[in-house]
């Protein structure tokens, strides 16, 4: 009866370790995605203002009346480098999940903040095209949203997994049909394709959530502090894609435009 207990006391003792090493890998994705967004939109902001200019002596182009494009403006949304520009995160994403296991914890930390960087340029343009109210009320309600479904994710007893691929194949099949929309420019197809984005990311949100806490659970007897690491700037890499894109297609449905 005294080993049972003993035996019991251990597994007990294991139990709490595992969730306390979880709050704290789950507060490290939180933390690295919460850093990754800050820097995004400081630098999406910064940009932006560096893109445009109120004097029409130092315009190249025209926005409005009293708004005209920088040199520096017209270089990154108007000449050939926007396309560059427009698909790099894309690109950084596949070279980074290439290259994850050949980086350590605290590089893949820092490749991951210079991606944030770089989306941050890419998605700079917003504040040309939307009023900084709307994106401030679209920001806020796309964390709220978020936050709600990352917590059904994460405490949810049911198991997600069967979502995954049906999303990944839709998260696919969106991509081609942005690519395509960007040169047929239809405004029927840009409506479908926000409507498809904000239902497969929310889905992603939760699903992401659970499988983070997942894997965790799986490799927390290997006591890899590494790996674990590694784990933890790709689960928030992976949220913060998400965040990212539902906040954008959010953004086509509620931001007024300028």
């Amino acid at each position: 009866m005294a080993q049972f207990d003993t035996v019991r006391s251990a597994a007990g003792s294991r139990a709490v370790q595992i969730d306390e090493g979880l709050r704290a890998h789950m507060n490290k994705v939180y933390g690295t995605m919460s850093v990754g967004m800050l820097i995004t939109f400081a630098a999406a902001w910064a940009i932006s203002g560096l893109a445009v200019t109120t004097d029409p002596n130092a315009a190249v182009a025209q926005l409005s009346a009293d708004k005209f494009l920088t040199q520096f403006g017209y270089s990154i949304y108007a000449s050939p480098l926007k396309w560059v520009i427009m698909f790099a995160p894309l690109a950084f994403v596949f070279g980074f999940s290439a290259a994850i296991n050949r980086l350590s914890a605290a590089a893949a930390q820092l490749v991951f903040y210079a991606f944030a960087f770089v989306m941050g340029l890419s998605i700079s343009s917003i504040f040309l095209v939307f009023t900084g109210e709307s994106i401030i009320q679209v920001f806020l309600i796309t964390a709220i949203a978020f936050a709600g479904l990352s917590l059904f994710g994460y405490t949810t007893k049911k198991d997600l997994s069967a979502m995954g691929t049906f999303l990944v194949m839709g998260l696919i099949g969106l991509i081609v049909a942005s690519v395509v929309n960007i040169f047929l420019a239809s405004s029927a197809m840009a409506f479908a394709i926000s409507a498809i984005g904000v239902l497969i990311f929310a889905g992603l949100t939760a699903y992401d959530t659970q499988n983070i806490k997942n894997t965790y659970l799986q490799m927390a007897h290997s006591g890899d502090q590494e790996w674990l690491g590694k784990a933890a700037i790709m689960g928030a890499l992976s949220l913060y894609l998400d965040f990212i894109n539902l906040f954008m297609f959010l953004l086509q449905f509620l931001g007024n435009r300028e």
